[in-house]
């Protein structure tokens, strides 16, 4: 179908859909996205919660009980199956829900014409008869068809399978789910959502979510707990048995122990504290689009990260022209095209300077940005460097729109990291007129000519060599220069990017981000290494990292002979060029001391990765163009962008920046480390609670016999069931300290229960154990088993109230992580309170769990003696609390 026919089919137009039409075609056409198959149902949760071994061991104490006639045990644990069921169904479902709002987060955006006005707007909301604008990076949203391109080809590997870019012309169709690997097209939108040939096969792009390895090692933990759990269930049930006890009751404490042993709260509350962490990053402008990227945010001990828009604020600003033989100033700030031109603080009239006017002019029609007031606020579409320009010639009166209308665009030829220019050609009606901008070694030398105070003269090597040093200089202020050219073409066939004449140099400052320098403070006191990568000049690379304090002298020398390599790196900045002089070997012996890559190209990223994982680094590198996908892929944390982001970058990487700023890579790596560091907490907490009571079992039948035991089976599950899961979730939930960034990165081998977190939980379970064991024979359960039995069960279930306390730091005392910092903590212990209080005063819960009511007097003994535990708790963190290690980054010339 031609371009005309399907315009006038859709009734669409090249200017693009009103507002209203859009709006309309949104609800008669729905959102342009693919249906979920696999979407979260409360039904899908409920079954899993049925799916629960514990329930299954429950309801097998149900039967034994109601076959020894044990009615109010079979009901009790009837209603705790119920209980347990309810409770999973809702902590998952929820958790389930957050995690489904968070991939909502990343809402891909596409720019389209609406109202003759170019508008980013959510891929969601695009319809049919909408005006796509796509370049290369650009995610296809909808299928289209291309009715303007320049050297368009299409990676349709998604639909086809065929990663061999395909090449389009006019005409041709383009598909959602497609990506623009090179040039740039507008397309007319034929179909949307489902109607697409991506929606007919969607079944094919939607996977299931990959298990990470912090899932495997939960699993794979808690399945060696059960082993344990049911070995040791086991022997206390033989050994109950041989000291004369009835099987049947014998066999109702064996399974009470195995359902409180069994650590089913693990996965659970791992599931709720990621979905929560991740949440939290959110909100913070860092997007998780994988759990494996909390995991190894931890562990991260080198960020790769580009210069503009993420070290710096990504607000271009002319500040400076430089003509031949003058400079001027340029005022104002932001987009708002309000400013003038000085020189030497005398306004320049624009009219009567042909070269200025001339550059002006180049600037904004050798441009594919646009500059627009919405709500009266100025606002830029498009790359940052050519907003600027059309600020700058704005602020002259000279204005794209209307240039577009008086020299209509002919041809583009469009920039690549190899040319780094950028040329268009338009029809002046008396000939034809090429404009060039690009770097300013680039273009100086395609340029023969320099329009100078007096007309257009022969560039001179003098002036070439002025140019290139005014250039240096204001690199080494951290300005971003451009140099503009033009050439007058009297046959279109001609090359646009020789023999052109020079028009002069802009200037433009991008400022570092506040927030940068305290982000990279904050990484040297964690041993991260921050790494800057750029395709900016060495110098203006090095006067930022100047300003952030990001140092540019890290190379240790001393053993470095060969004095190539010791000029290439002895500031601890290289060029791209300098990088291809060192063969793999020679880049490994360096790669940990450079922190400063200059005039990079995108594909070099990926040699800088590979070097510094070979050294051992857990390495994250940021991105945002179509090459810079590999090394995304590459890097253990593949970062992009989000706003000036690719979708290529995006769909490539484990975490997107919402604002594109560094300071929230270091705020999400605090977080990931946070995330693990409760993790820890909450596993090393549950597997010590679950143990406790087993133990005491143990304790109890070796030395006293079955007659006193210290808890009976329904007082075992309460415990289990009502007094251990609220804990560890607050654990989970645990607010990061801004201490854990003072820390080495973790070690990604090292295993949740590592040795110190192993000799806690043996540590502390024992304790709780012994301690209860001491309380019930200090009740004298000769005389009275049930009131020794009460202030036992008593006992255990307020050591909820202290004990959780000791884990929400296993380094640092309790009393630093202050008592009122988390609140789920601080409501949990209520619960805890007025459940005990329920069970030992309301007749009903006396009866149903044997429990007798206690004095006033006689809570003493429990509660001081579960405080007792939290301070025995606070000695062997303190016993086994290892010297603390430097947090201080590599040693410069260490071995």
């Amino acid at each position: 179908m031609r371009t005309e026919e399907a315009l006038l089919e859709l009734e669409s137009s090249p200017q693009g859909l009103s507002n209203e039409e859009a709006k309309k075609r949104l609800v008669r056409y729905g959102p342009n996205q693919l249906e979920e198959k696999n979407k979260v149902t409360p039904w899908k949760v409920l079954v899993r919660q049925l799916a629960n071994v514990i329930v299954w061991v429950l309801a097998a104490a149900a039967v034994i009980s109601l076959m020894a006639h044990e009615v109010i045990n079979f009901w009790a644990i009837i209603g705790i199956i119920l209980f347990v069921i309810l409770m999973g169904f809702l902590q998952e479902y929820r958790a389930e829900k957050a995690m489904e709002a968070l991939k909502k987060f990343v809402q891909p955006v596409t720019r389209v014409h609406r109202e003759g006005t170019l508008k980013e707007i959510p891929s969601s909301e695009v319809v049919p008869g909408d005006i796509l604008v796509l370049e290369s990076g650009d995610m296809i949203p909808a299928d289209a068809l291309v009715m303007e391109m320049v050297g368009l080809r299409i990676e349709e590997a998604a639909l086809t399978g065929e990663s061999v870019p395909v090449n389009k012309e006019k005409d041709e169709m383009i598909f959602a789910g497609t990506q623009i690997v090179h040039g740039k097209c507008s397309a007319l939108v034929i179909s949307t959502g489902m109607g697409t040939k991506l929606g007919e096969i969607a079944g094919l792009v939607q996977q299931e979510e990959e298990t990470t390895p912090l899932q495997e090692k939960i699993a794979k933990l808690a399945r060696t707990l059960a082993i344990i759990a049911l070995i040791a269930s086991l022997v206390t049930l033989v050994t109950g048995v041989s000291k004369g006890a009835p099987v049947a009751e014998m066999l109702l404490i064996a399974i009470a122990l195995a359902v409180a042993a069994v650590p089913e709260g693990l996965p659970l509350t791992m599931t709720i504290t990621l979905a929560n962490g991740m949440r939290h990053m959110a909100k913070h402008n860092a997007i998780i689009r994988k759990m494996l990227g909390v995991e190894t945010l931890g562990s991260t001990t080198v960020i790769c990260t580009d210069k503009t828009g993420t070290l710096t604020r990504n607000e271009m600003i002319v500040r400076r022209i430089i003509l031949p033989g003058r400079e001027l100033d340029v005022t104002g700030t932001g987009y708002e095209p309000i400013g003038e031109l000085l020189d030497d603080k005398t306004p320049v009239d624009v009219e009567q300077d042909k070269g200025l006017e001339l550059l002006l002019t180049a600037g904004a029609l050798c441009n594919n940005a646009s500059l627009e007031e919405l709500d009266n606020e100025w606002k830029g579409v498009g790359d940052p460097t050519e907003i600027a320009l059309l600020v700058a010639a704005a602020k002259a009166g000279i204005w794209k729109g209307e240039l577009d209308d008086e020299l209509p665009r002919l041809q583009e030829v469009i920039f690549t990291s190899e040319r780094k220019m950028m040329s268009t050609l338009h029809d002046t009606q008396e000939q034809e007129m090429a404009f060039t901008k690009g770097a300013p070694e680039m273009v100086l030398d395609r340029c023969t000519r320099i329009y100078g105070p007096y007309g257009v003269r022969d560039l001179t090597e003098q002036d070439r060599e002025e140019m290139l040093e005014k250039n240096r200089e204001l690199a080494q202020r951290t300005y971003r220069v451009l140099a503009l050219a033009y050439r007058p073409l009297d046959i279109r066939s001609e090359e646009l990017e020789r023999d052109m004449t020079f028009l002069g140099l802009v200037a433009m400052l991008d400022p570092p981000r506040e927030e940068a320098k305290s982000a990279i403070e904050t990484c040297h006191a964690a041993g991260i290494k921050v790494v800057m990568i750029t395709g900016d000049n060495q110098e203006t690379a090095k006067a930022i990292a100047r300003d952030i304090g990001l140092s540019d002298a890290t190379v240790c020398l001393d053993n470095i002979t060969d004095e190539k390599i010791r000029d290439i790196v002895a500031d601890g900045a290289i060029t791209g060029t300098e990088l291809d002089e060192l063969d793999d070997e020679e880049f490994r012996s360096v790669v940990e001391g450079i922190n400063i890559y200059a005039r990079a190209r995108p594909e070099q990223k990926l040699r800088i990765i590979r070097a510094l994982q070979d050294k051992g680094h857990v390495v994250a590198m940021t991105g945002d163009g179509v090459n810079d996908a590999p090394a995304l892929r590459k890097a253990d944390i593949g970062i992009s962008m989000g706003v000036k982001g690719t979708d290529v970058a995006r769909e490539a990487s484990v975490m997107v920046l919402q604002d594109d700023n560094f300071a929230t890579i270091v705020e999400a790596v605090k977080m990931g480390r946070g995330i693990y560091a409760n993790i820890e907490k909450f596993t090393t907490y549950l597997v010590s609670r679950n143990f406790t009571e087993m133990m005491l079992i143990l304790i109890a039948i070796t030395l006293l016999g079955f007659n006193y035991i210290p808890l009976l089976a329904l007082q075992i599950l309460f415990i289990n069931m009502f007094n251990e899961v609220v804990p560890a979730i607050s654990l989970g939930m645990d607010p990061v300290r801004d201490s854990i960034m003072h820390k080495k990165p973790r070690d990604p081998k090292e295993e949740i229960l590592s040795r110190r977190n192993l000799t806690l939980v043996i540590s502390i379970a024992l304790t709780m154990s012994i301690v209860s064991f001491l309380v019930f024979l200090a009740a004298d359960p000769f005389t009275d088993v049930q009131k020794a039995r009460t202030l036992t069960f008593v006992t255990i279930v307020s050591m909820a109230l202290f004990v959780p306390n000791a884990f929400r730091s296993l380094d640092e005392p309790a009393i630093r992580m202050g008592l009122f910092s988390n609140r789920l903590m601080l409501t949990g212990m209520l619960i805890t309170l007025l459940l005990i209080l329920s069970v030992v005063y309301i007749p009903l819960f006396q009866l149903v769990f044997e429990l007798t009511p206690l004095s006033p007097e006689e809570w003493v003994m429990p509660i001081g003696a579960a405080f007792l535990t939290l301070l025995i708790a606070e000695g062997i963190k303190l016993v086994s609390r290892g010297r603390k290690e430097d947090a201080g980054i590599m040693d410069r010339c260490g071995p």
